[in-house]
């Protein structure tokens, strides 16, 4: 390994009554990938932005090429070759992806109108595009792209700045098994060509795929780090959280009861022609696999009333029923967590509470008045439920960690007594404690005969959680895996359209 590049030595960040990072110590070699790990509310988030110039330490040392700092502004940062993706995607649905990728570089025609060049433009987005495979060109519209694709957007706009450390913050957790392989292989392509890679992720055997050491913070500190060959994710959970976890999956507690949702050759928009029939059963989480693009999240939105079906016909209870729109949906008991919670599932600018009174206001009012109080009192009981982490229900959802607002969002449903939960990516971007406490309460669920369909692009999450597993393939199953079968060989036989 060559001599670091960049030191971070004794990094101290002190808020009014907080200490955020306390003598937090690493450094990174040129080629070399670190893999950065912690729990939320490690300082994970908040050694980053000191490394980004967004926020000046409290104390230490930074040196880059040998050169000794104690802050950097973000002009210094970005000089320095350091380039960010970040997991909240800052991208405009307005712009093409070139416009996207070189926002404020684009290439201009000659003249005082100063007008883009789009043809040059284009050219110089297209080798970015090669180099990561996409499925999407230079001029498709951003607003077009999946959370996925986006992601990827993202990713190669820190590419186009040719920069010497790429910090890459949850890069893949809205991405599925076959674009993760693709970002991994696009990491080792980095590392082969001498630019370094800080990966920030809670997807532990991503850690040890592509990682030459990896960092753990705890509460602020440095409280370990592991070379290649240490790297397995049962070490660095004890480290994450100071101590074992045998497993964070909790088995069911009695044999699923009669079937509660049925869905019988439903149509879906986008595969108008592939009909999907399942059937999930009272007490049982059913896993949902598949491949970016296989129908997954298409089928969810559908069931909720989103999306209109095609074709088709959904059964609860054994009663067939309709549901042209998600209040029909709400009113029949069947509820869908989105993939996108701050897109799709909060008002991040209102408050816990009423989040969780929103898709049921009438509860809360009296003489078609809502009463804040009622709606507090809920909220009260939901946060000591799912022991949700803040001190105050009238906090903003926005200002909570990603678990505590994937929390947020099932609290409103749980208020409702619902017969389906409908789970999109339900743990995305969200540390292991909080992903332990997720899956707690999805068996909890479901052992209290909630039927569960739970979408998932996490391989170790399907089969850790799941009772069964339904693989879709371009808009049709292609498969269902019983617990005896469960294996991520068979997954993904089924998710590229083969038998098992």
């Amino acid at each position: 390994m060559t001599e670091p590049f960049l030191e971070l030595v004794d990094i101290s960040k002190i808020y009014p009554g907080v200490v955020a990072l306390d003598h937090v110590s690493f450094s990174v070699s040129r080629g070399e990938v670190i893999g950065l790990v912690g729990e939320n509310g490690a300082g994970k988030s908040t050694l980053m932005r000191v490394l980004g110039g967004v926020v000046e330490p409290s104390g230490g040392v930074i040196r880059i090429d040998g050169v000794e700092r104690r802050s950097l502004t973000v002009a210094d940062a970005i000089k320095a070759g350091i380039a960010f993706v970040h997991q909240e995607l800052n991208l405009f649905d307005n712009l093409d992806v070139a416009g996207n990728v070189f926002i404020g570089r684009e290439p201009l025609y000659a003249g005082p109108l100063k007008l883009v060049d789009r043809k040059r433009l284009h050219a110089q987005v297209r080798p970015l595009l090669e180099r990561l495979a996409v499925d999407f060109e230079p001029d498709t519209p951003l607003a077009e792209l999946s959370l996925a694709q986006r992601q990827l957007v993202e990713i190669i706009k820190a590419l186009s700045l040719d920069a010497r450390l790429v910090i890459m913050d949850e890069p893949t957790s809205s991405l599925t098994l076959t674009e993760t392989d693709r970002l991994l292989r696009v990491i080792a392509g980095l590392k082969a060509e001498g630019v370094s890679v800080i990966f920030i992720t809670h997807r532990l055997n991503e850690v040890k795929e592509c990682a030459d050491r990896a960092v753990v913070l705890r509460d602020g500190r440095t409280v370990g780090a592991l070379g290649k060959a240490e790297i397995t994710p049962a070490a660095l959970i004890r480290l994450m959280i100071g101590r074992d976890l045998k497993s964070l999956y909790v088995p069911p507690a009695a044999p699923p009861g009669k079937n509660v949702l049925e869905i019988v050759e439903a149509r879906t928009e986008t595969y108008p022609d592939r009909a999907v029939s399942l059937s999930v059963r009272r007490g049982e989480i059913l896993g949902l696999a598949g491949l970016v693009g296989s129908g997954r999240t298409e089928l969810a939105r559908a069931i909720f009333g989103v999306d209109p079906l095609r074709g088709g016909s959904i059964k609860l209870e054994g009663e067939p029923i309709r549901i042209p729109t998600p209040r029909a949906a709400i009113e029949r008991g069947v509820y869908l967590v989105p993939e996108d919670r701050k897109r799709s599932g909060l008002l991040l600018d209102f408050s816990i509470a009423e989040n969780i009174s929103l898709p049921d206001l009438a509860s809360y009012a009296r003489a078609r008045l809502v009463k804040p109080a009622l709606e507090i009192e809920n909220a009260r009981r939901q946060r000591e439920r799912l022991r949700i982490r803040t001190p105050d229900v009238a906090t903003a959802a926005g200002a909570l960690s990603g678990g505590n607002q994937q929390k947020v969002v099932l609290a409103k449903w749980l208020s409702m007594r619902p017969k389906v939960l409908i789970f999109d990516e339900p743990t995305r971007g969200i540390d292991v404690g909080a992903k332990q406490e997720i899956y707690d309460m999805l068996r909890r669920l479901a052992d209290s005969g909630v039927a569960i369909l739970m979408i998932s692009s996490d391989m170790e999450e399907v089969i850790g959680v799941s009772d069964r597993i339904a693989v879709m393939h371009e808009g049709a199953i292609s498969g269902f895996l019983d617990r005896s079968q469960f294996s991520e060989h068979n997954v993904l036989q089924l998710a590229v359209g083969h038998t098992v």
